[in-house]
């Protein structure tokens, strides 16, 4: 297991995550239960994700102690406000079975942002959740938020693959003590990232996929991964990277995969606000 990160609230968080965006519900509690048996201390899911109980049910299977966790939920748009997000705190426990998170994010950087902080900060002092974070906020969102509330943000997840590495945005992020997760670590597998030359040729150096190349990558970069899959095989793939490092010359490789632009949204696009608006007002 590779050494877990610390936060800049004293919290160790475990680096390597597995993550259940678009998993279907009938298949998550298997997934994360073959993750954890593979090695995962770490799961990632989200209200808006529409399986927290399947989570819950697949660490009932694990049948491993509930302190050997780290468990992320995060709370979507529509729950946004103080009240409203303090009392999803509580609906996101139910479902996952739990009586405390380990990290709850707020899930977009949209709506009532400051009252939904309010909320976690709320959460937190009574023991519902350990620490608590962003995910999709700019270094500059992260820094407003932190500085004019009592808590500061420990973690902001946000895309990061090798064609959209953020570079600079993770190094402000880094600067200031927040400890940077990526989701989509594999950008889905757009622009042909699994069969990208630089990274298949990076693999067969180390006898390594891509995904694991990607991951190596990540963790080198002092980043938190989030790979998914629902592939047992796959899943134990993913989590051995501890055997191999890659050099400074494939560091430079892949860095020059960059195309400083989104696999997905633009966060400060008016365009993108429109979007999660409109999903919300169809959700309603």
């Amino acid at each position: 297991m590779l050494k877990p990160l610390t936060m800049s609230d004293g919290r160790s968080i475990p680096v390597q995550g597995f993550g259940v965006y678009q998993i279907p519900a009938d298949q998550t509690a298997d997934a994360v239960a073959h993750a954890i048996e593979a090695g995962y201390r770490h799961i990632d899911t989200a209200q808006a994700y529409f399986n927290e109980e399947a989570v819950g049910e697949g660490i009932r299977r694990s049948d491993i102690d509930r302190d050997q966790l780290f468990l992320t939920t995060k709370v979507w748009l529509d729950n946004y406000g103080e009240y409203a997000t303090y009392e999803s705190v509580k609906t996101s426990l139910d479902k996952l079975g739990t009586d405390y998170v380990d990290l709850m994010l707020l899930h977009q950087p949209f709506n009532d942002v400051y009252g939904a902080w309010r909320g976690l900060e709320r959460a937190q002092k009574e023991g519902l959740i350990r620490s608590i974070g962003v995910s999709n906020f700019t270094p500059a969102r992260v820094h407003d938020l932190g500085s004019f509330n009592s808590a500061y943000p420990v973690v902001n997840q946000i895309e990061i693959n090798p064609f959209n590495q953020q570079t600079e945005r993770v190094d402000q992020l880094q600067k200031h003590g927040v400890t940077v997760e990526a989701w989509a670590p594999f950008g889905e597998g757009r622009n042909g990232l699994f069969d990208n030359p630089v990274l298949t040729e990076i693999g067969k150096q180390y006898d390594k996929s891509v995904a694991q190349v990607v991951l190596r990558w990540l963790y080198q970069r002092g980043i938190v991964g989030l790979a998914k899959s629902v592939h047992a095989e796959r899943i134990q793939q993913n989590i051995d990277i501890e055997d191999f490092r890659l050099t400074e010359e494939d560091m430079a490789a892949i860095a020059e995969l960059d195309t400083g632009s989104s696999l997905f949204f633009d966060h400060e696009a008016v365009e993108t606000v429109d979007f999660f608006t409109d999903l919300i007002n169809q959700r309603r």
